[in-house]
């Protein structure tokens, strides 16, 4: 598994993308590291944490900074 933080301008961590590598399917984690969303690189679909298609293609940090503006 690959990892990659998320930093606001300030370099703040916001949350995490971690990468299977074998099949190219990530996920998402805020700050604390509750799973926000992941994508299915297959499919090329990008999930919401209950399962919900959020939209085509890799958007999992839109999903991050969203959540970090809603709180």
């Amino acid at each position: 598994m690959k990892e990659e933080k998320i930093t606001d301008f300030y370099g703040r961590i916001l949350g995490y993308i971690q990468t299977d590598e074998l099949t190219n399917n990530k996920t998402a984690f805020n700050f604390y590291r509750k799973i926000l969303g992941r994508y299915n690189a297959k499919e090329n679909v990008t999930k919401d944490f209950y399962g919900r298609i959020v939209s085509r293609g890799d958007t999992l940090t839109s999903l991050i900074i969203s959540n970090n503006n809603a709180t």
